[in-house]
């Protein structure tokens, strides 16, 4: 098995490890905390994300791309590692000061939860885990992750009982992220050496990563702004019903992250010796694998949430099966724009055109969200998201037309789009058989990967000979 294709799956387990294990105490907390603490959690852990955003600024994705060009002269990578990693402990240091005043002085609503939250930003000092992404060592942070999120799960089931434990479910995910990041520090002395470096070697790395930071924050708009617009503009309610809707969609949107964080560093790296035409073979395969998974989840999800969302989450939830058929259709935007992004923008520099497009998906959000969210609550949030996400996958397909062909790279890959809708109709009807629910779902599920998987049998053995 080649190192790519390793570092592929090691990525999926670290990805689907991050939203599985939560996923797993889902129906338990839905239970237990309800859909206002749920909505607590989701809207204070909205707010302080916005700290850590700026804490690690854009450093995430080109801290993996310089690692990536020169891991293999330790020197020069322990010089640059050192100079990113002094920006970021900085940033985090002085976001954490600032966080700590607004809660004291400007936050009156959830004030103890959002003060227990700071362990988040605390956190972010000791996060590199984009340096061993850049190294390719995935395998490192899926064993340390598991450990971390399998000691999470069993303090969740211990000691959340009622409504009244919000503040220690809050201790318990960002300890666990706090002592996840801390846990990599034993492995980094064995890959850089401490040399010295000055403020020069800092101030080259700046602009590049503030550059990189501007489509960060405008991405966050329509990804943890609607869950704070919704809190302003709506009730916590509906903060509670869209939080628990975006747990469902993010489990398969795991595995286009996961592809995505693999891909920056090898094709960063195919891109600085100029094999071009490995990178775009690489881009093609990817937008297949891509809309291959994102297809069928889609329509299945739209197939099952009826079912699933009442059963999985309880009748409290019964609203949040609206918001999954809503926003379904994003995992295929999302899957398109994410290729394009990680790996032809992001490894070529293309910065100007990736912030443009995530600026139309931002202000596209911001609109939608401002005009629906006081009149239609969640389901407006989830309005704003599908028109943003759509907006910002067809600009960079258009902004990359003339390097990567439209009918080659685009319009092939929707033959899995046609295949999935067959599975579709053909699932559907099940929902109309009157038998226990539990094994409906696993009669839809069964079945539409039955025929998913005959439509695509040829496609299926050519992927099992990838390299």
């Amino acid at each position: 098995m080649s190192d790519l294709k390793k570092n592929f799956i090691y990525n999926i387990f670290y990805q689907v490890l991050i939203i599985l294990l939560p996923l797993i105490t889902t129906p338990y907390l839905s239970r237990v905390l309800g859909v206002d603490g749920i909505g607590i959690f989701s809207y204070t852990y909205s707010i302080v994300t916005y700290f850590v955003l700026v804490a690690m600024l854009g450093i995430n994705n080109y801290g993996n791309r310089c690692i990536a060009k020169i891991k293999n002269d330790k020197i020069k990578m322990s010089k640059t590692f050192l100079s990113i990693y002094a920006i970021q402990v900085t940033m985090s240091l002085l976001m954490l000061l600032i966080y700590i005043i607004y809660i004291i002085f400007f936050n009156n609503k959830y004030k103890l939860v959002g003060l227990v939250q700071i362990i988040y930003l605390v956190a972010t000092i000791f996060d590199i885990n984009w340096f061993f992404f850049g190294l390719e060592k995935f395998k490192l942070t899926v064993t340390r992750n598991f450990i971390i999120k399998i000691l999470s799960l069993i303090f969740i089931l211990l000691f959340i009982k009622s409504k009244n434990d919000i503040v220690l479910y809050v201790i318990i995910m960002s300890c666990g992220s706090l002592f996840s990041n801390l846990l990599l520090f034993p492995f980094l002395i064995k890959e850089i050496n401490i040399v010295r470096i000055n403020f020069s070697d800092i101030k080259c790395h700046i602009k590049p990563i503030l550059i990189l930071f501007i489509p960060i924050i405008a991405m966050s708009i329509y990804k943890i702004m609607d869950k704070i617009m919704l809190g302003g503009l709506s009730n916590i309610n509906e903060v509670g019903y869209y939080e628990q809707a975006e747990k469902i969609i993010n489990i398969p949107m795991s595995i286009i992250t996961a592809l995505g964080a693999v891909m920056i560093p090898r094709i960063s790296n195919l891109v600085s010796t100029g094999k071009i035409k490995l990178t775009k073979l690489y881009i093609k395969k990817s937008l297949n694998f891509m809309m291959f998974l994102a297809s069928p989840i889609c329509f299945g999800l739209i197939s099952i949430s009826h079912n699933f969302v009442p059963f999985f989450l309880g009748s409290e939830f019964v609203k949040t099966s609206i918001l999954v058929y809503y926003l379904a259709p994003t995992i295929i935007f999302i899957s398109f724009s994410n290729v394009i992004r990680t790996q032809y923008l992001v490894p070529r520099e293309d910065d100007k055109k990736f912030i443009k497009s995530v600026f139309l998906g931002a202000f596209t959000n911001l609109i939608m969200n401002s005009l629906l969210i006081p009149r239609f609550g969640s389901v407006g949030a989830c309005v704003g998201t599908i028109t943003s996400e759509f907006m910002s996958m067809f600009y960079q397909i258009i902004i990359v037309k003339n390097e990567l062909s439209i009918k080659e790279y685009f319009l092939k890959p929707l033959i899995f789009l046609i295949k999935a809708l067959v599975m579709l109709f053909t699932i559907l009807p099940i929902n109309l058989l009157v038998i226990n629910v539990e094994i409906k779902m696993l009669l839809q599920i069964l079945i539409g990967c039955m025929v998913y998987g005959l439509l695509n049998i040829r496609y299926i053995l050519e992927l099992i000979d990838f390299n």
